[in-house]
């Protein structure tokens, strides 16, 4: 399969280096079927034509590039979104939008060339009907496939392009995102902090700290404890009251 892709960047130059970049790109390969400047020229080019991944630039005049793949993710048939930008410090951000990669200029081909294949299979799984179990997350591990039951997970955390489940006995990597497993497991799981999510059965405590907590937060906060595994994870003050309440029996 040969991937459709529309560069989005207000440097023209940019966009060029990109454009000569995915000319030797194979396995697989990539064309460039559009190019946009600005935020609104890649909607109104996206609204007329699909394409499977969009290589966008994060700073931009008017609408930056985390706003615009906000606007993408809404679109009915969204495409892919890897992020090209000169600055590393919105990774975290970038992820939590479930953008497929995130590379920082100046781009190496072969490093191009991963990101087009993580696209490729981020788009043969959404043509794909899920294959998990209501019940079970499928985990990809070193060739071979787990099936580890949602009632087994004590956590899952977000940590940049995957999501770490920590049951009682080990952990896993997923290939998902938080916000996709928060909306799929509502009675079972609730958000502490935008990176994380426990399981409600396994609230043990919510504590006070004062610096250098177990959960590695600096200056006073909160934490929570949890049964069957000794780490702590740290708690926002925007998640604090609905913690709360469920630690308090409130929850349904």
């Amino acid at each position: 399969m040969t991937l459709k892709v529309l560069l989005v960047d207000d440097e023209a130059l940019a966009r060029m280096r990109l454009r000569d970049l995915l000319a030797d790109c194979s396995e697989p390969a990539a064309t460039v079927v559009g190019e946009a400047a600005q935020a609104q020229q890649a909607l109104d080019f996206l609204g007329a034509q699909a394409c499977d991944l969009v290589l966008l630039d994060i700073h931009m005049p008017g609408m930056d590039g985390l706003k615009l793949a906000q606007a993408i993710r809404s679109l009915a048939a969204p495409p892919a979104v890897v992020f090209v930008t000169a600055h590393a410090e919105h990774a975290l951000q970038a992820f939590d939008l479930e953008a497929v990669d995130y590379l920082t200029k100046p781009v190496r081909r072969d490093r191009l060339q991963q990101a087009l294949a993580k696209a490729l299979r981020w788009r043969a799984a959404q043509a794909e009907p899920a294959t998990e179990a209501p019940d079970h997350l499928l985990i990809q591990d070193r060739g071979r496939i787990e099936r580890v039951p949602v009632s087994d997970v004590v956590y899952l955390k977000a940590e940049l392009k995957y999501v770490t489940v920590r049951t009682r006995v080990r952990s896993h990597i997923y290939d998902g995102s938080l916000s996709d497993l928060e909306s799929r497991f509502p009675e079972r799981f609730v958000r502490v902090h935008r990176n994380a999510l426990v399981a409600r059965a396994a609230l043990r405590a919510l504590e006070r700290h004062h610096g250098g907590s177990a959960s590695g937060s600096d200056g006073e906060g909160w934490e929570v404890a949890l049964h069957g595994v000794d780490e702590r994870l740290a708690v926002s003050r925007r998640q604090l009251p609905a913690l709360r309440e469920v630690v308090q029996g409130g929850a349904r």
